[in-house]
């Protein structure tokens, strides 16, 4: 790893502890993955598009210095490695050349909280159905008919219904129980509270722990089918 251009001091231990966990989980899914970086106002928001999710996961932290302001794009994994849990520092890599969904992240203001959001333990319900829906319908499927292209088109089907009549496509949930914005019921002393919001074509699911957002009417990329992996 090269020198980091610069350090941002995070406001504690905790901070430095979350966005790495958070960098763990999007490393799982590629390990080449790059991250967005943006930090004004005494924030940190780090943006990714893990694979198959066709989502854009959000993860924040507070910074010591409100007056720090940078925007780039670098290495996920390099982020990781720069980051000194028990001081709270982290290094910032050095730039490298964005994926296109880097160019087009969702605004910073203007969200309005919509009503009607499922809870964290229905959500979880919705997603534990969902890959069970997927196996059975999976395993249904004749020998010579399992292919990538049927496989495919069942997932399709399954992760792009909506939850209730909020808009937000399944996917959102699964990424944001896979990526721990919604940690398991029992995990916590308390339920996990969930807003979704919404402004212009974009709608958002936040957590304590993170947010996923989608971008209604244009897709992110390629919509990935199988079951992920949770925890």
């Amino acid at each position: 790893m090269t020198a980091p251009t610069a350090t941002l001091h995070l406001a504690g231990a905790g901070e430095a502890a979350g966005l790495a966990a958070f960098l763990t989980r999007l490393l799982r899914y590629d390990r080449a993955a790059a991250v967005r970086l943006r930090a004004g106002g005494g924030v940190l928001a780090v943006f990714g598009r893990p694979p198959s999710f066709e989502v854009l996961a959000v993860r924040t932290a507070a910074l010591r210095d409100a007056e720090v302001s940078l925007d780039v794009t670098v290495s996920a994994g390099e982020l990781l490695d720069a980051i000194e849990e028990p001081e709270g520092r982290v290094g910032v890599p050095a730039a490298v050349t964005g994926p296109p969904w880097s160019g087009v992240l969702p605004p910073r203001g203007g969200w309005r909280e919509l009503p009607g959001t499922p809870g964290a333990d229905a959500l979880r319900r919705a997603v534990a159905a969902a890959v069970a829906e997927f196996r059975a319908r999976d395993e249904a499927l004749p020998p010579e008919g399992r292919t990538r292209e049927a496989r495919d088109r069942i997932g399709r089907e399954i992760w792009s219904r909506t939850l209730g009549d909020t808009g937000l496509p399944l996917r959102a949930a699964h990424a944001a129980q896979s990526l721990g914005f919604l940690p398991p019921g029992g995990a916590l002393p308390h339920e996990v509270p969930v807003a979704l919001l919404a402004t212009g074509p974009w709608l958002r699911l936040r957590t304590p722990f993170g947010s996923v957002v989608v971008r209604t009417g244009a897709g992110l990329g390629e919509l990935g089918v199988a079951p992920l992996r949770h925890g």
